[in-house]
């Protein structure tokens, strides 16, 4: 089991809050949502696209580890992943119940864009919004499975071979349900190419006057050139363009995060992940 830290004291609680209420809207577009006990349990509407539970809004109380046992067993009736998602300021409680049942508990730095930061796109990149009928929305998504398989900021021996070989083998209809939202502005999908194909992507999923920054990631081969931070920067302008005024993301640790306040990220709460161990 991981260990949890202390959840930062919130400077703004209502920021938290309102985080929190978009953390719980923004599912409901892509999963129905289903109350077990103290969570909400969203199930995927579309194939491939997986949920989690969270806690039920508004309010917090305390949980115990039966309350996380119920859910869990309701999740394996109806065969959804074991995760739960929350923020810790909202639920303190929560953390050490998801420990007591057995899951294996990541606290995860949430962070809100604070200031606009220039950022330089290299040389022979381009940087561009994609279309619902773009080609390269089959690269976003392989290029992201393969960035987070193989997690952290260091350049690893995955590049455009893996890519591309994954990408003759995905099934187009995989990306069906992506294509829906990006046609209707449920999404807004970002990537950064080279003249071989996409090295690095990204998104966005607004919803009223907030979104959340998701999937940054890079093909391995290509980190440490900026890639990822020119993708947030221009997932950033896209958000402002359109009138939001709340940019969040989570970062996957605190290296990773640490890349988000170079760019105009400020850390404000705690995610909690927890899954069953592998």
């Amino acid at each position: 089991m991981t260990a949890v830290p202390s959840p930062i004291v919130p400077a703004n609680l209502s920021l938290i809050e309102r985080i929190d209420a978009y953390l719980d809207q923004a599912p409901r577009s892509g999963a129905d949502a289903i109350q077990q006990g103290p969570f909400t349990l969203f199930v995927g509407k579309a194939d491939g696209w997986r949920y989690y539970a969270r806690p039920l809004r508004p309010g917090q109380r305390d949980f115990t580890a039966e309350d996380v046992q119920l859910l869990r067993a309701k999740q394996r009736a109806i065969d959804v992943p074991e995760t739960i998602e929350a923020i810790v300021e909202i639920a303190p409680s929560l953390p050490a119940a998801c420990a007591a049942d057995g899951l294996r508990v990541e606290s995860l730095p949430v962070l809100v864009h604070h200031e606009s930061v220039a950022v330089a796109v290299p040389d022979g990149i381009r940087v561009r919004r994609l279309d619902a009928d773009d080609p390269a929305i089959k690269a976003h998504s392989v290029v992201a499975q393969l960035g987070f398989s193989s997690p952290g900021t260091a350049p690893a021996d995955v590049g455009a071979t893996q890519r591309d070989e994954a990408l003759d083998l995905r099934d187009n209809k995989l990306d069906d349900f992506l294509r829906s939202r990006v046609s209707n502005a449920q999404t807004v999908v970002v990537v950064a190419e080279d003249e071989h194909g996409v090295l690095a992507t990204g998104a966005h999923n607004p919803v009223g006057d907030a979104t959340e920054i998701v999937g940054v990631a890079t093909l391995p081969s290509a980190r440490r050139r900026g890639l990822g931070a020119v993708v947030t920067n221009t997932l950033v302008a896209d958000a402002l363009r359109r009138g939001i005024s709340l940019v969040l993301l989570s970062a996957g640790s605190d290296e990773v995060a640490r890349v988000y306040e170079r760019v105009g990220f400020r850390r404000v709460a705690t995610a909690l992940a927890a899954e069953p161990n592998e």
